[in-house]
């Protein structure tokens, strides 16, 4: 496991180097539901950023630090055995933490409108990271469900009673 950890903060690095970025890689590790894989958070320190870097990293709508994450997740567990597997949540500046707090707000009003509604809630276009934070959010939600539909890069969310 520690060698997983120790690969992912190397990768993130050497990525940053190869993009003429000078910025140090701090890990987090969280032990999550005793069902799923460990997780990991690879926080890269804007400290030595500007904030067009910044910017740039993160990309419209998250859209650069989702592509940095799912290719993190890809390549480092790409020759990992399937059970020593983990995920890789990249964060900068605190996107993350807000994103997720925004996605919590917006999946606590979905609820609320299909359960005042009774009718099925397709949400706008998400990442997959993010279809599958609300999946987790939403998991143990005793009354409800929740189902992908769509083909990238239209995939929706649906949430609908059970």
């Amino acid at each position: 496991m520690e060698r997983e950890v120790h690969s992912g903060k190397a990768w993130l690095e050497t990525l940053l180097t190869l993009m003429g970025l000078t910025a140090q890689v701090k890990v987090e590790q969280n032990q999550s539901d005793s069902d799923e894989s460990p997780e990991c958070w690879l926080t890269i320190d804007e400290t030595q950023l500007t904030p067009q870097q910044i910017n740039i990293l993160l990309g419209e709508q998250g859209s650069g630090i989702d592509a940095i994450q799912y290719l993190a997740n890809t390549l480092i567990n790409l020759s990992v055995e399937p059970k020593e597997q983990r995920g890789y949540t990249v964060e900068l500046n605190g996107y993350r933490l807000k994103r997720q707090e925004e996605l919590t707000i917006w999946a606590q009003e979905v609820v609320q409108q299909v359960r005042q509604t009774g009718r099925e809630v397709e949400m706008s276009p998400l990442s997959s990271a993010e279809r599958r934070q609300i999946h987790t959010l939403l998991k143990d939600v005793q009354d409800l469900e929740t189902e992908s539909r769509g083909q990238e890069p239209d995939r929706r969310l649906v949430v609908k009673l059970r």
